[in-house]
């Protein structure tokens, strides 16, 4: 027996995504469509063991308890809508088309495309450790993507919505505008490209940093000790970026899976115990609204601060 993803994205390939290609005259990317089959199964897997890892944890320790919890079942959809549908297509079927022409387009110019491997040669056969390294390069990239979106006013206001959520859970991570989630992809496509991630490496890589974000949303009463906080963003560490900023407070804990950049870069803050979440400076739909109705509050408070200008949030 073959494995269990390769087999059901042949099967995927050959009975959904060919015929549906062939009917809409998209045949061109039929050389594509079994990466994005096996990468949308991938995000089943990833999102079926997100589910078994941290509701259970939840349910053990929660922050806070809901009488309703509609607004958390809008962010299950965008979870799903994500991990199964958008990733897999911009991780792995517009990243490869993006790097085959970055490649060739260098290669006519009889230039080489740069890697890891070619600036540090002892990592040639070292995979894992060439995995790892990709990922904590693609952190750091996310911990200043994160940062700024904090700090520049017309990102904030897309970002806003991601922060509306006052009844934070796992599901909130893929909380986002699309707009927002498009910078993110030329941000972290353009740092893959840039240190040579391979097409099938980049959708994983992904895969595994979302499932460690998804981890540090999650509404549980997890820390993971004095230590373990400094190593790896916990739902405490996290939370404390999420929570309704006081008078005097500022925004901390930017780190989407390692704390190190908020400890060398002076955002960290340890102290704050659990807090409550949400951003009351944003319209209501925003917290509550339907996934449509999220969108478009968030497209509204975009506009509303591109008529004005560029100045910097602060936050």
């Amino acid at each position: 027996m073959g494995d269990p993803f390769d087999l059901g994205a042949g099967w995927l390939e050959e009975h959904v995504l060919v015929p549906l290609l062939y009917q809409f005259g998209l045949m061109n990317w039929e050389d594509v469509s079994y990466g994005w089959a096996l990468f949308a199964l991938y995000g089943i897997a990833q999102v079926a063991v997100t589910f078994a890892v941290c509701l259970p944890l939840e349910r053990w320790r929660p922050v806070e308890r809901w009488p309703d919890n509609r607004a958390v079942w809008v962010d299950a959809a965008y979870t799903v809508l994500s991990r199964v549908g958008v990733l897999p297509l911009v991780t792995y079927v517009l990243f490869y088309r993006i790097q085959v022409s970055v490649s060739g387009w260098m290669a006519d110019r009889g230039l080489v495309p740069p890697t890891l491997e070619g600036v540090f040669p002892f990592l040639l056969g070292q995979q894992a450790l060439t995995f790892v390294l990709y990922a904590i390069i693609l952190d750091f990239a996310d911990y200043w993507r994160h940062r700024l979106s904090h700090q520049v006013r017309w990102w904030w206001a897309l970002h806003s919505l991601h922060h509306a959520q006052r009844q934070m859970t796992f599901w909130s991570d893929d909380r986002n505008h699309l707009l927002d989630d498009l910078i993110a992809f030329v941000w972290f496509g353009a740092i893959a490209l840039l240190i040579g991630v391979p097409p099938l490496q980049f959708p994983l890589l992904v895969l595994l940093l979302r499932f460690l974000e998804s981890l540090s949303h999650a509404n549980a009463r997890v820390s993971f000790g004095w230590l373990g906080d400094r190593i790896l963003v916990s739902p405490r560490f996290h939370r404390a970026h999420h929570g309704v900023l006081a008078a005097g407070q500022r925004s901390c804990n930017y780190g989407a899976v390692l704390p190190w950049w908020d400890m060398l870069f002076g955002t960290a803050d340890f102290a704050r115990d659990y807090v409550r979440t949400g951003d009351p400076s944003g319209e209501e739909a925003l917290a509550t609204g339907s996934y449509a109705q999220q969108q478009l509050a968030g497209l509204r408070r975009f506009l509303r601060v591109v008529a004005r200008s560029p100045a910097r949030h602060g936050m």
